[in-house]
């Protein structure tokens, strides 16, 4: 018998759908306190789950509102139901979210949707609101290392964060060194011993505001990975060999880089001039993607295509080495259909999160004008990730928090592929 091959998604094609998950969820509002979050941690035994929810269920009975009562229990017996199928909790536990939520117009559906997380759930939840609680899976999305950034001259300095594939910036000081050139009526060695002086007291300011700025980061012992300076010969070495860095941040240092630019923009250039230090960092790997992508572009022959259109009839042909989609977009891929001669088409919308398309004009059918309406709907990404699992081609998810990920989205609507062979698709 054939075995069936499930093509292992990578970690960031993973984390969008989890992100995107989280999004709808957000969406979903009840009327009053009627919506039940419930977290089970994977040491949970259910049966104690079971125990409380239906002494849960006997205290609806205080409840004034008859229809909240009603809602409250029903999302009760819903979870119950579902609870039967499980012995024991998932790996890493479970989050179930039940209720009557709001679709508008007055009018309400019931859902009940259960999460298996990525990572391993702490604490057993029970709530009721008119929103399902998100925080403990939203922690789930913060970044699980940091690095520190650094770069300075003795003219000012700037500090941050690099989150994954997200440069960070935080905040900046400048100096009050003096130029070189002396002010008259001072000797040069009191002029040289005064401006090294204010080159230390500003080495001092820095290294304590940066330094407190990286200490703060939430479980920094166990999440700040290194610190990377840049700037300029020999200031950058000065600085290093000094002892301005509280010890831990000190201890931490990876290395130091040639920058020319020490504000904001010089965080961004540190990471380029740190590449081979942090490789399989989330954001080189993006960044290695898209310059490879923006060199084929470049060949009068190369193997890069951009735009739905043409990444479509690629895919389709099985010619897509990689797939790539900006993390940004959030389109929909419609089936819409006239009810009376039963004409079919597809469509690709925008569409902003929380909107609705069930109260959209679809227009009239082209062969017999009579109204069309939506079929299905299914999100781009998902649509397009799945045409690409039929030729093993492999699927980028990139971040805009960088130049080249944001020109990906801007400037060629969030849609591009490296090429197996040219198709002339």
């Amino acid at each position: 018998m054939a075995e069936t091959v499930q093509t292992e998604k990578d970690e960031a094609r993973r984390r969008y759908e989890f992100k995107k998950m989280l999004e709808r969820l957000e969406e979903k509002e009840g009327s009053g306190t009627e919506l039940i979050s419930l977290y089970i941690p994977p040491d949970k035994q259910i049966y104690d789950v079971t125990a409380q929810l239906r002494d849960e269920f006997g205290q609806c009975a205080n409840i004034k509102s008859k229809q909240t009562k009603t809602n409250v229990q029903s999302a009760l017996s819903s979870i119950l139901s579902r609870l039967k199928s499980y012995k024991t909790p998932p790996p890493n536990g479970m989050a179930v979210f039940s209720g009557a939520v709001n679709v508008g117009g007055d009018r309400s559906t019931f859902e009940t949707i259960i999460v298996e997380p990525p990572e391993p759930l702490g604490t057993y939840m029970y709530r009721c609101s008119s929103n399902f609680e998100l925080e403990p899976l939203r922690l789930m999305l913060e970044e699980k290392y940091v690095y520190g950034l650094l770069v300075l001259d003795r003219r000012e300095s700037y500090w941050g964060f690099l989150r994954g594939n997200r440069i960070e910036p935080i905040n900046g000081t400048t100096s009050t060194v003096p130029g070189k050139q002396r002010k008259g009526g001072q000797s040069a060695a009191r002029f040289e011993r005064l401006r090294l002086i204010a080159i230390n007291e500003f080495y001092k300011k820095v290294g304590e505001r940066a330094s407190e700025t990286f200490l703060a980061e939430k479980d920094f012992f166990n999440r700040f990975k290194g610190l990377l300076i840049g700037g300029p010969t020999p200031t950058k070495e000065e600085f290093a060999d000094g002892d301005y860095l509280h010890h831990e941040v000190k201890k931490r240092m990876i290395g130091l880089f040639d920058v020319a630019y020490t504000n904001e923009s010089g965080l961004a250039e540190l990471v380029d001039a740190a590449a081979d230090a942090l490789k399989g960092v989330d954001l080189m790997k993006e960044k290695n993607i898209m310059s490879k992508f923006f060199k084929e572009l470049t060949k009068d022959d190369g193997l890069a295509a951009y735009g739905e259109a043409s990444i479509r009839k690629n895919l389709e042909a099985g010619s897509v080495d990689i797939l790539l989609l900006s993390s940004r977009l959030r389109e929909l891929r419609l089936l819409i259909r006239c009810g009376a001669c039963n004409h079919s088409e597809e469509r690709t919308i925008q569409i902003e999160p929380g909107k609705k398309t069930s109260g959209l004009d679809f227009g009239n059918c082209p062969k017999c004008t009579s109204p069309l309406f939506l079929e299905d709907e299914t999100d781009i990404i998902d649509e397009l990730t799945t045409l690409a699992d039929q030729s093993s081609t492999k699927v980028e998810i990139i971040s805009d928090d960088f130049e080249e990920g944001a020109m990906l989205y801007n400037a060629f609507g969030g849609i591009a592929a490296i090429l197996r062979y040219r198709t002339g698709l």
